[in-house]
């Protein structure tokens, strides 16, 4: 199976965090402040966040059920093109973790699985 993924060594990480019987749907690179990553899985959302202090890292499992809502963030109006963004914010309720992509696809594509997966 092909699964899309930008860094093989961000793809490795989340497949060796598998539980039994998960599987990863996408492992899209993130760019900007705390750069890091994000997977998904068909159990969960998946943030790796390197802007810790001490060189600390972050990995962050967020499961689908946990999730309240799923946002682009955008700098044009919605009269322009939609996806114009890179950006897209997962809240929980309690925090919001925003992860910024390269590429427009990248952000329509973890949007939709997230929201799938939300509203099921």
């Amino acid at each position: 199976m092909n699964i899309p993924h930008d860094q093989r060594d961000q793809l490795n990480k989340i497949q060796e965090g598998l539980i039994p019987g998960e599987s990863i749907i996408a492992v899209y690179d993130a760019v900007g402040v705390g750069t890091g990553f994000l997977g998904l899985t068909d159990r969960r959302v998946v943030i790796q966040d390197n802007s810790f202090v001490g060189k600390k890292i972050a990995i962050t499992s967020i499961p689908y059920a946990r999730i309240s809502s799923v946002s682009i963030l955008t700098n044009k109006s919605f009269a322009g093109r939609f996806f114009s963004s890179g950006h897209i914010a997962i809240s929980t309720g309690h925090n919001t973790y925003e992860v910024e992509f390269r590429g427009d696809e990248k952000t329509q594509h973890v949007h939709n699985v997230i929201l799938h997966y939300i509203t099921q």
